[in-house]
């Protein structure tokens, strides 16, 4: 799992946000478009895409998608 994928996949689930704005330090909660509903879109896709299970712990202790991404390959 490479960090640029990762933060493609998480990117995919914000429909109103360019993807260019996403980083490995961007704090993915921060958007207006944050929701309950984005926290488990992002949960799902990174389990389809990566087969990997993320819990809601660890998006409410990721603050940036670095954060989100170390948690994942924690996990791999």
């Amino acid at each position: 799992m490479e960090i640029n994928d990762f933060i493609k996949c998480v990117a995919e689930q914000y429909e109103e946000v360019d993807a260019q704005e996403f980083t490995p330090e961007t704090k993915f909660k921060m958007f207006e478009e944050w929701s309950s509903l984005t926290s488990l879109s992002i949960i799902a896709a990174v389990d389809d895409e990566f087969g990997i299970t993320l819990k809601g712990d660890d998006i409410r202790n990721a603050t940036t998608i670095q954060d989100l991404f170390e948690a994942a390959e924690a996990k791999a």
